[in-house]
């Protein structure tokens, strides 16, 4: 195994625990049970400024650690 292998599998599992870890820690989606009880989730200041929130940040590192996951694993199959 070369070194970049190794470094690349070091990432590959960093970004696979960041990801564990991050979709762990979200809370459900109740924006289903808002729409049928009239409740507005998105017309609100929490649904407007969601990237602000500490939900809104759990998200955006999911979606960051799930790029990261797949362009490392298409990056591994290549480097021989």
């Amino acid at each position: 195994m070369s070194t970049i292998q190794v470094i690349l599998t070091i990432l590959l599992m960093l970004a696979s625990l960041v990801m564990i870890v991050s979709v762990l820690l979200q809370k459900g989606d109740a924006e289903g049970m808002s729409a049928l009880t009239g409740g507005g989730g998105t017309n609100s200041f929490f649904g407007k400024n969601k990237s602000k929130t500490a939900q809104g940040r759990l998200a955006a590192a999911t979606k960051a650690a799930a790029i990261t996951f797949v362009v490392l694993c298409l990056i591994m199959i290549f480097v021989k």
